[in-house]
């Protein structure tokens, strides 16, 4: 879990001026849960379709389809 202080003003300055997207994001990278289940994902060379839509599901997340010639660059 991040370590920043939710009661300093200056901590969530940038809020301001990010997209809602941005904002989610801000919040969902400090869940725990969420970093254990990204963890799984990402140990996996490959992670079965299933397997992503489990976690997508769970947390709103799109995960975008790359070729496979982009997927090693």
């Amino acid at each position: 879990m991040l370590s920043i202080d939710w009661r300093s003003l200056a901590a969530y300055r940038h809020t301001h001026s990010i997209p809602a997207a941005g904002f989610a994001w801000d919040y969902l990278r400090r869940d725990d849960d969420y970093h254990r289940d990204f963890q799984k994902i990402r140990r996996m060379r490959k992670p079965a379709a299933q397997s992503l839509s489990v976690v997508s599901q769970r947390w709103g997340l799109r995960f975008p389809v790359r070729s496979e010639h982009s997927a090693g660059s």
